[in-house]
């Protein structure tokens, strides 16, 4: 029996990629098809306005094969979110997830201003479309199971809406960012210049801010971005952390590894830490991340 502050320290290679998992009896959702699909309420795509701060972001809705009522992952994508993990919404709706993947405001066409803040705010507002009546009915959704799934920032908005609600069942990070260590280079000069730079090349699909209002959000914020301060409030929840072992954005000796011991010390009792061999877009690694994803929603994110 695994003591109940063990945290599973994985380090996977190709090789095993396809050795992980559970027992399967039928397709393989992560690389096969279903074999068939129910004629009545079969798997499709929907699109749908998520109210958020006076105005509705655009997001799709897979909707997964069968009557449901099918758990729903949220799927928050990172700044500016040239990956939108539209594979990760594909296999987990082949596993019999809802999946929800929107725009934040001011992101990618999405009405509004963007901000960090407004972006923790509209994954709020997302939870509570999902955990709406009208949208299990719309989607054959189940309100009581819940998930948030985040890439890089994504990540970050992911662990701490997760730590501030309840209603949220389990959480995942993908290359997740603390944005607090953003936030501590934003008030150096030349670590203000490195963002400036780096955040600078992304702003094309931003809108309703500055490049300086931004860098300014995350210099003003170091302690309340900063995800290992969230550690207690996230300790009694299932967690899933990815990092990328060549990732340049979000390094996992700064941005993975303090967020493990945290969460360690914290005695969390189920996080599954796992460092894939990809860069942070884990863009040769997709299938095993899939696998990684899929199967820690299986077996430690489980429908009540």
């Amino acid at each position: 029996m695994k003591s109940p502050l063990a945290i599973a320290l994985l380090a996977l290679a190709t090789a095993c990629a396809g050795t992980r998992g559970v027992a399967r009896d039928a397709a393989d959702p992560v690389v096969t098809d279903p074999v068939s699909i129910d004629a009545k309420f079969p798997p499709t795509l929907e699109a749908v306005a998520i109210p958020s701060g006076g105005v509705l972001m655009n997001g799709v809705v897979y909707v997964a094969d069968g009557p449901g009522p099918h758990p729903v992952a949220i799927l928050l994508h990172g700044f500016p979110g040239d990956e939108r993990h539209a594979d990760l919404a594909h296999a987990l709706r082949r596993a019999g997830w809802n999946v929800l993947l929107f725009h934040y405001r001011g992101a990618w066409g999405s009405p509004g201003g963007f901000s960090f803040g407004h972006a923790i705010e509209d994954v709020g507002a997302a939870i509570d479309l999902a955990r709406s009546p009208a949208f299990g009915t719309a989607f054959r959704a189940d309100p009581r199971s819940v998930v948030l799934i985040g890439h890089s920032m994504g990540g970050f908005l992911a662990l701490s809406v997760a730590a501030e609600r309840t209603d949220v069942r389990c959480a995942a990070s993908l290359a997740g960012a603390n944005l607090g260590l953003f936030g501590l280079a934003a008030n150096d000069p030349k670590g203000r210049s490195q963002l400036e730079q780096g955040f600078g090349a992304s702003m094309r699909p931003i809108q309703g801010v500055t490049l300086a209002q931004l860098i300014d959000e995350l210099a003003a914020n170091v302690e309340p971005f900063d995800t290992t301060r969230r550690a207690g409030a996230l300790a009694s929840r299932p967690l899933l952390l990815v990092a990328g072992a060549r990732d340049d954005v979000t390094p996992p000796p700064a941005h993975h590894d303090p967020l493990v011991a945290a969460l360690s010390a914290a005695g969390a009792p189920s996080v599954e830490a796992v460092v894939l061999d990809a860069d942070h877009a884990f863009s040769s690694r997709r299938i095993e991340l899939a696998r990684t994803l899929v199967d820690w929603m299986e077996t430690r994110c489980a429908q009540p």
